[in-house]
């Protein structure tokens, strides 16, 4: 056998969803769990893995370069964080008040303010400038144990700025230890200069930005906020299907707060995944299931937000037998955190589901839900060797322990990225390397 390049030992307990595939329903439940286990690395990705003494059998005369002991932690795969609007300018903490006062999203939208508050802060900053923002929010995600993030634009709305944001997740994904999936959203709200003029910025979308887009490989997903005020039905299957023939796969902002029927939409174009749902219905959800497609949920954007209602999870897995992901979705207004680990025990307390389902929910059903299923999300032996290590006896003293990050360390394509809850010394030479 060739030699092992990085021996992981000392792992009190080893948790990971098997195979794959999403998993659909009550599997989400199923959890393969070793105790005392060990995971042996070659070339960044898994040789090995499984109780120590088995393993050890295995590796009998083999070289082995390099061993670490994480102390009898809790190690799973490394987690995934599937809907985020990382790259922006400013913050909105000044909506604060006029959302604990009662005011709807929707309506401070329409005033100029929410996404197109954040449209004004990323056009006046520098490629340079959201950069940087976007570095340290990448630092917080890595420190939370999470090792691929979605990254959606859609604060730009002009070519230009679009291009300006798809450009920064580009050269975040050389420089950071975390990978970076690209979706292109600039229907993501109708630019000020556009109000009353929607169809003439669709077709704005559809014949120039997604071209430029699509040609010079800026993004692998189009995503569009279907919502009432936002994207019709219509605007948004047109966009969707020409993004799709330019070979941009759909991701859709679904039923996030009036039933406008975005579910139905998603399983019509063939969307890899639909998004919030909050408001949708029995049918949109079948339409879901039919469709093979992801639900990626957010809990803490209706908590956030102050909603009495959440996406029901529990209906998805039980009744309609969905593969639910869970998401920061991170963006400046309506959901302003980098921590996974919130979303975790918001998970538990809003949509009842269970640690497993969490578990599940937040690496395999998350991989795939950005078409990566084959190449991370769970332990398997040719994966990635993406791995987030807890202090944390098992998966329920996650959210039952809430507001700290329990990460000890990350281990990135084999390599230790974060350990005693500190960034290494070798991820921030990887950035300075390629600045």
């Amino acid at each position: 056998m060739e030699p092992i390049d990085l021996l992981v030992k000392g792992i009190g307990r080893l948790f990971t969803p098997p195979g794959n595939a999403p998993r659909y329903g009550a599997e989400m439940q199923e959890i393969s769990a070793i105790i005392d286990a060990v995971i042996a690395i070659r070339e960044g990705r898994i040789a090995l893995f499984g109780p120590v003494h088995e393993v050890y059998q295995l590796l009998e005369g083999v070289e082995i370069r390099s061993t670490i002991d994480v102390g009898g932690r809790m190690v799973t795969p490394g987690l995934v964080d599937p809907h985020t609007h990382l790259v922006h300018g400013g913050s909105r903490e000044h909506e604060l008040v006029l959302k604990r006062s009662g005011v709807p999203y929707l309506d401070i939208l329409d005033q100029g303010g929410g996404i197109l508050n954040s449209v004004k802060s990323t056009r006046a900053a520098s490629e340079q400038e959201l950069y940087d923002k976007a570095s340290k929010s990448l630092k917080e995600m890595l420190l939370n144990g999470v090792t691929t993030v979605e990254a959606k634009s859609g604060y730009g709305l002009t070519l230009e700025d679009e291009l300006k944001q798809l450009h920064v997740v580009k050269r975040l994904n050389q420089t950071n230890s975390i990978d970076i999936v690209s979706t292109f959203m600039g229907a993501h709200a109708v630019p000020m200069e556009y109000k009353g003029r929607t169809e003439e910025y669709v077709d704005l979308v559809i014949d120039k930005m997604l071209p430029k887009v699509a040609s010079e490989g800026l993004a692998e997903f189009c995503d569009v906020f279907c919502e009432e005020g936002v994207f019709s039905v219509e605007q948004s299957r047109r966009i969707l299907l020409e993004g799709k023939r330019l070979g941009l796969i759909p991701k859709i902002h679904a039923d996030e707060i009036v039933s406008l029927h975005g579910a139905e939409l998603a399983g019509e174009v063939g969307a890899i995944s639909a998004e919030h749902l909050l408001a949708a219905t029995d049918e949109g959800l079948a339409k879901l299931a039919e469709g093979g497609v992801i639900p990626v949920l957010l809990p803490g954007t209706s908590f956030y937000l102050g909603l009495c209602k959440h996406a029901r999870a529990r209906d998805m897995i039980d009744k309609f037998n969905l593969p639910v992901a869970l998401s920061t979705d991170y963006n400046p207004g309506s959901c302003p955190t980098e921590s996974i680990q919130l979303i975790i025990m918001l998970a538990s307390l809003k949509l009842k589901m269970t640690p497993e389902e969490i578990l599940t929910a937040c690496t395999i059903n998350a991989a795939n839900a950005l078409g990566r299923g084959s190449d991370i999300g769970s332990i398997e032996v040719g994966k990635r060797a993406d791995l987030t290590i807890f202090n944390a006896p098992n998966l329920a003293y996650l959210p039952y322990h809430f507001g700290i990050n329990h990460t000890f360390g990350v281990i990135k394509d084999g390599q230790v990225v974060v350990w005693n809850g500190q960034i290494t010394a070798l991820e921030r030479k990887k950035e300075e390397t390629v600045l």
